[in-house]
């Protein structure tokens, strides 16, 4: 299943710079053991924003809900999840 997720981090700004970088370090770590694993499929930034757009290819809802759940940036993160189906004049389905 194909998910479109976006993601706007808000971290407060009195947290410590180190609890902040250790958050971040993380975070990154997270998403690039997700990519290579093939769940998190696409990653882009927003531009002007701490935010991002991105696609996860997981078994189920109850999967992609874990997650989002496991990121260390999760408390700080407004995420919205959009179900995606394949478009019939797709090229890839032809």
């Amino acid at each position: 299943m194909l998910f479109h997720v976006r993601m706007d981090v808000a971290i407060p700004h009195d947290l410590a710079r180190d609890r902040r970088d250790e958050l971040i370090t993380t975070e990154k770590a997270r998403a690039l053991d997700l990519q290579r694993d093939g769940k998190w499929v696409h990653l882009w930034r927003v531009a002007g924003k701490y935010s991002n757009i991105s696609v996860f290819d997981v078994d189920s809802a109850d999967e992609l809900h874990e997650i989002l759940w496991s990121l260390p940036l999760f408390p700080y993160l407004t995420v919205t999840v959009t179900p995606l189906a394949r478009h019939p004049s797709d090229l890839a389905m032809q």
